[in-house]
């Protein structure tokens, strides 16, 4: 797959990390492929989740083809831009296309992200998986690896101001490969979340403690922070929903007249 825009991308990002004075703090990172294909999973808790997220394979040599919402494609800038590092388009409402291209993509030895909730967790922990990952993975024979982000919250994420203040620290850990058989895809993603919860609790212990105090908006309500709980957040998820929803409604109506 020939890559002109990525590595520019990477580069400017790069940059970015240092102008801002990020630490950036990757481990175990030798659990990714250096050959063949793999498909990363990774929480998402911020906006900017695909930028530090190709970071877990950049060790490794490898580029991530990230699985993203049609939005991101439809929209001007980051359409091209999209297309041109080859991530996949993701329709909700017919996921097929996606689930196809993703096969595709590992089965020539790509390496593709995805993210098992869908959606940004506005508790700051793991919502409910969706089972894509797991059989996306069987279906192509590839490892399935956990990733967990930390950090990016901060930056972008909803409800809150974009806040791209210097100096803060990125937490980036790669878990050990799993191989799910594509027998028991509910069972199997149940395992992937219990690796990936457990994985996020370490990476939220490690963080510096001078940079996420108690009380930190940024820190899950089990954690000592001001976050939603999992059950607020699904009241939010769901208010929003709702008012995109209605404004979906009041554009028809609107186009009508």
């Amino acid at each position: 797959m020939r890559d002109i825009t990525y590595p520019s991308v990477i580069l400017t990002a790069r940059t970015a990390f240092r102008l801002l004075g990020q630490r950036i703090q990757l481990s175990g990172t030798e659990h990714v492929p250096r050959t063949g294909g793999a498909l990363l999973a990774f929480n998402h808790v911020s906006y900017v989740d695909f930028v530090y997220g190709g970071l877990a394979a950049n060790p490794s040599g490898r580029l991530v083809r990230f699985m993203a919402k049609r939005e991101l494609f439809a929209h001007k800038v980051s359409g091209p831009v999209m297309r041109s590092m080859h991530h996949i388009e993701v329709d909700r409402g017919e996921g097929l296309a996606s689930y196809q291209r993703a096969l595709e993509y590992l089965r020539a030895g790509e390496v593709v992200g995805i993210f098992p909730e869908a959606t940004i967790s506005r508790a700051m922990e793991l919502k409910e998986f969706k089972s894509g990952a797991v059989r996306i993975a069987a279906a192509a024979g590839v490892p399935l690896v956990p990733v967990i982000l930390w950090g990016t919250q901060r930056m972008m994420t909803k409800d809150h101001e974009r806040d791209f203040a210097r100096g803060r620290s990125i937490a980036i850990r790669v878990g050990r490969p799993l191989h799910p058989s594509g027998t028991d895809p509910v069972g199997e993603t149940a395992e992937l979340h219990r690796v990936m919860s457990t994985m996020l609790d370490e990476t939220i212990a490690d963080y510096p403690v001078d940079e996420q105090p108690p009380g930190s908006w940024w820190l899950p309500a089990r954690h000592g922070g001001s976050a939603p709980t999992l059950e607020e957040a699904a009241g939010l998820d769901a208010a929003e929903k709702r008012l995109r929803a209605e404004k979906r409604a009041a554009r028809r109506a609107s186009g009508r007249r």
